[in-house]
């Protein structure tokens, strides 16, 4: 070929994506103050990898507002803030309190973060129900190739948050690898694992089952009472399910969905080995968790009569076991999920609750965002749950 007949092909210029690069302050670009919230509304777009599942047959939900609810100071509090986002009262099958934020809409979905943790309440549940595992067994029975940070730590103890390694929940720290031998690896390090940020320049995408066993300890076990909160945990879990039973997480996922019921998409993010994030990858909309967390208060009985967590899991769930929870907190935590003895549920970065109460068969769900540098205050969700509690109290007697 002539020199004149070569055609010139100039390199094709790259960005990094602009969602997911960290600019300032440590974050990705999506979790600054400034655009967490469009964020938190859309986050199944931000996700590198998900996937989504929907339901066969939808729970109805049938709308009878009990004024109590809306005329509560603390409810219009709560709902009447600029970072609130959405919040659904619902008992057995009826919708007892909805309300939006004009931002938001009834069919969008919102990040649910950590809510994402308690699906392992009802896998583990089933689990302990049908003999398929013993929670005294320790981690390195079903996952030999798990470094020190898990090792040697049982089942029961990851359940409730009761291990010490060296993952630091902390949402400040550097997300850059510390070649330092046991040096503390934050939470901001996960969230590459989780498809959440670009790794640092010249490092290569990890999943979050390397990152988990990449965790080491020189003694797991918790000398306080107190909670030991650690997000790898609930990766640690899943990994162990899909090793007692040869199911993948995806599998187990979908029972409980179609037992919920949901009406639109359940979202979860993945990591790039395919593993669902239930660290904290999961959206769905409001009314949807409502739904999710009416399965929790029926005990995991789901909409088709099939069980797809545990009713005596659940019981001895709530019955004060556990660790305390933080300092902070007035509730403790157990098998996954928060608990006070009488409801169960869970939190979420950056402002969510979902709350499930099976004395009345209430289920509430509750997203907003807070707006501040860290996305967190010690005091919020503590305050967010005393109004629930508040809630469900209009019930007992019922």
């Amino acid at each position: 070929m002539s020199k004149s007949n070569m055609k010139f092909e100039p390199a094709l210029v790259t960005i990094p994506n602009p969602d997911l690069v960290v600019l300032e302050d440590d974050k990705p670009n999506w979790n600054l103050p400034d655009n967490r919230r469009r964020a938190f509304h859309n986050f199944e777009t931000i996700m590198r990898y998900s996937v989504g599942i929907r339901a066969p047959s939808v729970l109805p939900l049938t709308k009878r507002i009990d004024r109590r609810i809306g005329d509560m100071p603390e409810v219009r509090r709560i709902t009447g803030t600029t970072y609130f986002s959405a919040m659904v009262v619902a008992r057995d099958a009826t919708v007892l309190f909805e309300a939006y934020a004009p931002d938001f809409t009834p069919e969008q979905c919102h990040s649910m973060q950590s809510i994402s943790k308690c699906v392992m309440n009802l896998i583990f549940g089933r689990l302990v129900d049908n003999g398929s595992i013993d929670l005294n067994q320790k981690i390195k029975d079903y996952i030999p190739e798990i470094g020190s940070g898990y090792a040697e730590a049982t089942i029961q103890q990851v359940l409730d948050m009761d291990v010490i390694n060296n993952f630091d929940e902390n949402y400040d720290a550097s997300y850059r690898y510390d070649s330092q031998a046991g040096a503390p690896v934050g939470y901001n390090r996960e969230e590459i694992a989780l498809g959440w940020r670009l790794p640092p320049e010249g490092e290569q995408q990890f999943g979050s089952r390397e990152f988990a066993a990449s965790l080491v300890s020189d003694n797991v076990i918790n000398a306080t009472d107190y909670t030991e909160y650690r997000s790898p945990n609930t990766d640690v879990l899943g990994w162990v399910a899909e090793r007692a039973t040869g199911r993948t997480p995806i599998e187990f996922l979908i029972e409980i969905i179609e037992a919920a019921g949901i009406e639109g998409t359940y979202h979860i993010g993945l990591d790039c080995d395919g593993v669902p994030q239930f660290a904290g990858g999961a959206c769905m909309t409001a009314r949807d968790m409502a739904r999710y967390g009416l399965l929790f208060a029926r005990n995991g009985k789901g909409i088709n009569g099939k069980n797809v967590g545990s009713a005596q899991f659940i019981q001895e769930t709530r019955n004060g076991r556990g660790t305390k929870g933080t300092k902070s907190q007035y509730y403790g935590y157990s098998n996954a999920t928060f608990t006070n003895g009488r409801w169960l549920g869970h939190g979420g970065y950056g402002g969510q609750f979902m709350l499930a109460d099976p004395d009345t068969g209430t289920a509430i769900s509750f997203f907003s965002v807070l707006e501040d540098r860290h996305a967190f205050t010690d005091d919020y969700i503590p305050e967010v749950t005393r109004c629930f509690e508040e809630i469900i109290q209009l019930y007992s007697s019922v």
